[in-house]
């Protein structure tokens, strides 16, 4: 195996490929073992050897703009400034050429000299390697290398200043925030157009702005997601522990932990602004508690999902307790699952629609467990006329989640009038729909104090 650095050629790849194969196979400590100490310490410093896959751009593949979208901490930023480098200096594993100028945009000339530049996993701060890093000129807002390349900084509140310059490559940082992301955007594209294969990286923690969304469907776009905990081994452990233990599930936390793209459907019924301004920790006392289940009409591989939400009663407010939904399940596993759920939460009733196999259900529930209540409902009315009085209690404030459950989440913001954008069956929405009817709309019961 030849040494990593200037020298290495394509095969490096090979290389890596190996190595994960030994790492798998149990067999990478030996192997390691037979190496000369200073290559097994080269091979530490390697990137193409230590990153993991989504932080490598993509071989085999034709492609313009390579977007990698991740959260907070995911190694976004390591993965840019190790792919410039890579470019400037030639190395064939990255590039058949080097690419002499390159632009590094960021949302201000600080962030390009504090982030990408000089922040601990910039370009000034990857490892030597035994080479030469490359020169920071911050008056001229200039990195070069001993090869002649460089890198010009450039602020995405400025896209006039992308005017006239003209690149081989371009890297875009946090691209989601930019006050004007398009127009900085489209400027840099026209300068884009240096050497064979002119390419655009953009590392970004998403949000649901135009440029994201455009970048996305574009066909010459390849993506590559991470998620904060891919990279734990780099991360302090009480951040791990406190941000995201606190936001793991949450909106917030799905688009800068998990780095998922979070989108309202315009014309939907519910919004997450206002799940998560109602979402609480821990639930009150509550009067009553409900299980329901909205079943699927066969068991096969296509049929639905099998819908089963908890929730119960405070006074005029209900909370949501559980989403225990199963997909593509038999009777006897989701009546198990939905008589678990029950039991563990000393509930009150198992709420079931009958209009599809409902009879059946009831009936497999009363077989596995006759002494559980149950509750038949039939619907006589569409999904959305059912769910519109329960989505209107959601935006008086009056339902809350206890702890975050982002499938049910992500169904009731993309329910509107035409059902859910993919076509799919809203099951985990029908039986929240059931469960808060159920101990809202339905008129007043008898009240029973209970403490989770």
């Amino acid at each position: 195996m030849a040494a990593p650095g200037p020298t290495r050629r394509p095969s490096a790849r090979a290389s890596r490929a190996a190595m994960q194969a030994l790492a798998a196979a149990g067999r990478l400590p030996d192997f390691l073992a037979t190496l000369p100490a200073p290559l097994v310490c080269a091979l530490a410093d390697d990137w193409l050897h230590q990153a993991r896959p989504d932080q490598l751009p993509p071989s085999g593949i034709d492609w313009t703009t390579w977007a990698v979208i991740g959260g907070r901490g995911s190694g976004k930023t390591r993965t840019g400034a190790e792919w410039v480098d890579a470019l400037a200096r030639g190395d064939p594993a990255f590039t058949t050429e080097p690419v002499g100028r390159i632009a590094l945009v960021g949302e201000t000339h600080l962030d390009v000299r504090d982030v990408m530049v000089e922040g601990p996993s910039g370009l000034l701060n990857l490892p030597a390697r035994g080479r030469a890093r490359p020169r920071w000129s911050p008056s001229l807002r200039r990195l070069a290398w001993d090869n002649g390349a460089v890198a010009l900084a450039f602020s995405a509140e400025e896209p006039d200043a992308l005017r006239g310059p003209q690149f081989g490559g371009a890297w875009c940082d946090e691209a989601a925030k930019w006050r004007r992301p398009e127009a900085a955007f489209d400027m840099l594209q026209f300068g884009l157009r240096l050497g064979a294969r002119p390419r655009n990286l953009v590392t970004t923690t998403p949000r649901p702005v135009p440029l994201i969304r455009r970048l996305l469907a574009d066909p010459r776009t390849v993506v590559s997601r991470a998620r904060t905990h891919d990279n734990a081994a780099h991360l302090a452990p009480d951040f791990l522990e406190q941000v995201v233990g606190r936001y793991a599930g949450t909106r917030l936390g799905r688009q800068e932990l998990d780095g998922e793209l979070i989108a309202d459907r315009d014309d939907a019924l519910w919004a997450r602004g206002a799940l998560e301004t109602a979402r609480v920790a821990v639930a009150p006392d509550l009067a009553r508690i409900v299980v329901a289940v909205d079943p699927p009409a066969t068991s096969g591989a296509r049929s639905d999902a099998c819908g089963i939400v908890a929730a119960g009663r405070a006074g005029a407010e209900a909370y949501v307790l559980a989403d225990a939904s199963l997909a593509r399940a038999s009777p006897q596993a989701w009546a198990g699952a939905a008589l678990a759920l029950y039991h563990r939460l000393g509930a009150d009733v198992l709420v079931v629609e009958v209009n599809q196999g409902g009879e059946m259900a009831a009936a497999v529930v009363a077989q596995c467990d006759p002494a559980v209540p149950v509750t038949p409902v039939r619907a006589t009315r569409g999904k959305y006329l059912r769910a519109e009085p329960v989505s209107l209690l959601y935006a008086r404030g009056l339902v809350h989640h206890v702890g975050a459950f982002p499938a049910l989440e992500d169904e009731l913001c993309d329910f509107g009038p035409d059902g859910l954008s993919s076509g799919a069956s809203p099951d985990r929405l029908d039986a929240l729909v059931w469960a808060v009817t159920h101990l809202l709309l339905d008129g007043a019961r008898e009240p029973r104090i209970r403490r989770l």
